[in-house]
């Protein structure tokens, strides 16, 4: 058995231009978007289909955490022995979870639907970005940041397609469904094109990976920011800048909006500047758009800074995430990522209770003022990651029959 994995055919393979490598897993990336955008939107529906308060409601939407992080851990390690061959079939088990919820009748029932859809969600995020490190090394580029903003597009895709199919009466089945079908689309896309033989890997139970422990730990503290303000800035607006519903709504909006355009510019700026002086500017953006959050005195003022603080703190999961890819042997990038993901991801679900619990006890603004110091933090700690901060094409591309 070879030590490392290769193409079942590197002439085919090596026939492809990178266009068809790279729409596979760029696709996995929009229909995740997709799934989680719709679902953005689905929410109301679901929650009165199931009778649920807002209290109940909160607290099912916890079970997608418990899916999914134990889901990226046991990913990494088959990814570390399989190859990420498995990603066209997690997406098609994703795709069939995402329609679970449609059927869900009780509190309890969509609980445990939920719990389905966050190990499909886990498992195939995990793959997906082993699939794009993979293809960065492969072919010399950066793919990352692209690949996050797609994600992004699909996001705001999936909530207004779902929103206008909602206004013309479809229900929860035939949205569920619409997005399952792209979603199966988005698996064949992967089928096929270089299928990577299974590779000797661990025995142990799923572990984190302790070399990319700091940058998970990095990731982390970024998704506590990232989760803060995607969450939070509605709230702000209506309850401490007395906003209309709709002038609030302009917040998460202009949030999300500039993460989307902020990674296709990371996508540009990352071959020009390298990971660390990005990464690091990045994060100054953002300590900007929160200080001016935590300081706007009207509406207007707060929209522009969510826009901006969502602009710097977009660059942060694809750096990191590339970053993790890197790190280590190709043996052992599903478990580098799978660490980079869980770590990140316990920081997205941690950040909207801490902004909580320190707006409860001192006020919104002050919350900002906590993330800013977050901010300040991180700008500190990224030039002591030593990210590879290479720019395209400066890895040695490999011959067809040694791919990684």
């Amino acid at each position: 058995m070879a030590t490392r994995p290769h193409l079942a055919d590197p002439a085919a393979a090596g026939r492809l231009g990178p266009g068809l490598r790279r729409r596979g897993p760029l696709a996995a990336f929009v229909g995740l978007g997709l799934l989680w955008g719709g679902w953005a939107a689905l929410v109301p529906a679901v929650q009165e289909a199931v009778g649920a308060s807002k209290g109940t409601l909160g607290l099912a939407l916890l079970f997608v955490a418990v899916g999914s992080l134990p889901a990226m851990l046991f990913t990494g390690r088959e990814l570390d022995r399989r190859g990420t061959s498995i990603l066209p079939w997690l997406i098609v088990g994703l795709a069939i979870a995402a329609v679970l919820p449609a059927f869900a009748g009780s509190v309890p029932v969509l609980a445990l639907c939920l719990v389905g859809l966050g190990v499909a969600t886990g498992a195939t995020d995990v793959a997906m970005n082993a699939a794009v490190s993979e293809l960065e090394v492969r072919e010399g580029t950066r793919l990352m940041q692209l690949a996050h903003g797609l994600y992004s597009a699909g996001v705001l895709v999936g909530a207004l397609a779902v929103g206008l199919a909602r206004q013309s009466g479809a229900g929860r089945g035939a949205v569920l469904g619409g997005i399952a079908a792209a979603l199966l689309v988005a698996a064949a896309l992967n089928v096929g094109h270089e299928r990577i033989e299974r590779r000797p890997g661990p025995t142990s139970r799923p572990r984190l990976n302790r070399a990319a422990i700091p940058i998970g730990l990095v990731c982390g503290a970024a998704f506590v920011i990232e989760g803060g303000m995607e969450n939070w800035g509605a709230v702000f607006l209506e309850r401490d800048l007395d906003a209309a519903p709709a002038m609030s709504a302009l917040a998460p909006a202009a949030y999300g909006g500039a993460m989307m355009l902020g990674r296709f510019s990371g996508q540009w700026l990352e071959s020009r500047l390298g990971d660390t002086v990005l990464l690091a500017g990045s994060m100054v953006v953002a300590l900007g758009g929160l200080a001016a959050a935590a300081l706007a005195p009207n509406p207007p003022a707060a929209i522009a800074a969510f826009f901006v603080g969502g602009a710097g703190i977009s660059i942060a999961a694809p750096v990191l995430f590339g970053a993790g890819g890197r790190l280590t042997s190709p043996e052992e990038r599903g478990s580098a990522l799978a660490t980079v993901t869980t770590l990140g991801y316990l920081g997205f679900l941690v950040g909207p209770p801490i902004v909580g619990g320190i707006a409860e006890a001192v006020g919104l603004r002050a919350s900002f003022a906590a993330l800013a110091v977050i901010a300040t933090a991180l700008i500190v700690a990224v030039p002591r990651l030593h990210l590879n901060g290479r720019v395209p094409g400066t890895v040695p591309r490999t011959r067809p029959e040694q791919t990684l």
